[in-house]
């Protein structure tokens, strides 16, 4: 039998919809910043020939620059203010997150409650402007030597003032964008840098749709593995959203209690996701994996510019290769690694055990204190090899498929799993605002028929 949380969200409609003028205000403001970020990804940095840098982008292409340019929504490939996105971000709220497990005084602070995480929020946004200084720095001396080396006059008039100039540019863009995504968390719906990572993403969609279509038009596809490919990504779509929403409810109980009715004992359950890691595991591994190739590029560029091109790194970047089989073998043992490296992370058997312990509840059949920690390691363990099973197939089908069909665009398992993690989310928020907004007019109509008359 449904609860009756679950019968009031199954008559959610659209009228109850246009009732809701605070969701409408909400996805009015998401929609407007979002509309703003894919505003901004056209603006060039300062001193930018967007022509030439486009040339330029289609020679250098490849490894984790598309990776970038994916998540960034094009950005990196006209060079806006925005090329970097909110990767800097994400690198350094990963980084605070393992700070604040593993480091003493930052494990106090998770402690403390909305004080602590107001401070862990504040050294990520410190972390983050270190981290795009560098790396906006890098793509600056990056873009210039690549310029010369290519002979294509991508930067204007190259120096000291465009270097500061640029640099300046990509640190502000950044900067905005997670001010942006702060704000569409605060007052919109959903987590804002989650849907700027998505808008990115599906803003390249129509584009690797064009080029199917094309190509099925020319002859250079056909027919059949466009069909099959559509096919094998709804097939996708669904059983992410399946493994999303897949958990082990571990039943949780607590001591008989007086009641009205008697003596009565609590039972809760404790939901572990079967992917506790998110998207995280493919994110680390692609970034990890694609770095080298990207290095061995620009190096095997400037050694051939100078005449002197070494015969290892022509072999390297031949086995490490979308879709040769070494590539695959290391791409999938990194999700595996970083699967159950930030599950680790994330979930804390000794003080979720102690918690519990300290609040009186108890697993059936398992003593409270270590041997609940040893049990939720087993179970987590468990659980792990699935979800990193599940990653691992979700990332390499996508890999596989372009490089057998030989597709110019790349929208991988981490795309995927991106989009799908973060609509659902954004619905089921969507979902919380309208069965708040329908508990809030219950409210004033039991109070209505509660006021008592005047005579």
């Amino acid at each position: 039998m449904a609860s009756a949380a679950e019968q009031l969200a199954s008559s959610i409609s659209l009228a109850n919809f246009s009732k809701a003028t605070e969701l409408k205000k909400r996805l009015w403001f998401t929609l407007g910043a979002l509309i703003l970020f894919r505003l901004l990804s056209f603006v060039p940095v300062p001193g930018i020939d967007p022509v030439a840098m486009q040339t330029l982008y289609q020679t250098q292409s490849g490894g984790i620059l598309d990776v970038f340019n994916t998540f960034s929504g094009g950005a990196l490939e006209r060079f806006s203010i925005i090329a970097l996105g909110v990767m800097p971000y994400i690198t350094a709220s990963i980084v605070v997150q393992l700070g604040a497990t593993l480091y003493p005084s930052w494990q106090q602070l998770r402690k403390e409650g909305e004080t602590g995480r107001k401070k862990l929020n504040q050294y990520t946004r410190y972390l983050t402007v270190a981290i795009t200084l560098v790396q906006g720095y890098l793509a600056i001396r990056g873009l210039e030597s690549q310029s010369v080396n290519q002979g294509i006059q991508a930067v204007v008039q190259p120096g000291l003032l465009f270097e500061i100039a640029g640099t300046v540019s990509l640190v502000g863009g950044t900067l905005f964008l997670m001010w942006i995504g702060e704000q569409i968390t605060s007052r919109g719906i959903g987590n804002g840098v989650s849907l700027i990572i998505m808008a990115g993403i599906v803003a390249r969609l129509p584009q690797g749709i064009a080029q199917l279509l094309e190509g099925s038009r020319t002859g250079t596809l056909n027919p059949l593995v466009v069909v099959g490919i559509v096919a094998i990504a709804a097939a996708l779509v669904l059983f992410i959203c399946f493994m999303e929403r897949a958990q082990r409810r571990v039943l949780i109980q607590y001591p008989k209690r007086q009641t009205a009715r008697g003596m009565q004992q609590e039972r809760s359950h404790l939901p572990i996701k079967l992917n506790t890691a998110g998207v995280i595991p493919p994110i680390f591994a692609s970034s990890l994996l694609l770095m080298p190739l990207t290095i061995l590029q620009w190096a095997g560029n400037r050694t051939s510019a100078e005449g002197s091109a070494s015969d290892w790194l022509i072999t390297v970047s031949t086995y490490l290769q979308h879709g040769s089989p070494l590539y695959m073998l290391l791409y999938g043992l990194g999700i595996a690694f970083f699967c159950f490296f930030y599950t680790a992370v994330q979930f804390n058997s000794e003080e979720t055990a102690d918690n519990l312990k300290r609040h009186g509840g108890f697993i059936p059949g398992i003593r409270p204190g270590k041997a609940t920690e040893q049990y939720f390691d087993y179970l987590l363990n468990r659980i792990t090899v699935v979800g990193a099973a599940y990653l691992v197939l979700i990332c390499l089908i996508p890999e596989m498929l372009t490089a057998q069909a030989g597709l110019s665009f790349r929208l991988g398992g981490t795309s995927l799993l991106i989009v799908v993690n973060v609509t659902m989310d954004t619905v089921s928020q969507i979902q919380s605002h309208l069965i708040a907004h329908q508990y809030g007019d219950l409210i004033k109509k039991a109070k209505l028929k509660t006021t008592p008359r005047r005579r």
